[in-house]
């Protein structure tokens, strides 16, 4: 079984009836880090090194995207073609290996229109 992250629960649902049993489709619900707004969230002397945040809802859907990938064949990041979209998949898998949930797991990027 592969794990699809996508960016609403809509598309999770729809995505999920296409797709069948051997995929599980999960929503990030949008951007799931951001910047805190205090002094040093943002370090240019670091080469513009950037501490991130995680808020406590998106602390929650990152867990259970991070569980389901663990027992999971691959990750397919399928979160909308623009520069959101890219900024999901990328805030998630950068998650995912910090908290090493990947392992050796294959990663894909696909685009559903």
């Amino acid at each position: 079984m592969d794990v699809v992250v996508v960016e609403s629960p809509a598309k999770a649902k729809t995505i999920n009836k296409y797709l069948g049993k051997n995929y599980k489709v999960l929503a990030s619900f949008g951007h799931v880090r951001d910047l805190p707004a205090k002094d040093g969230s943002v370090r240019p002397d670091e080469d513009f090194a950037m501490s991130w945040s995680v808020d406590t809802a998106s602390g929650k859907r990152l867990a259970d995207i991070a569980k389901a990938v663990k027992d999971a064949d691959g990750l397919i990041l399928a979160t909308d073609p623009d520069r959101e979209g890219e900024a999901i998949s990328w805030h998630v898998l950068e998650v995912l290996k910090q908290k090493r949930a990947l392992k050796d797991k294959p990663v894909s990027r696909v685009v559903f229109n």
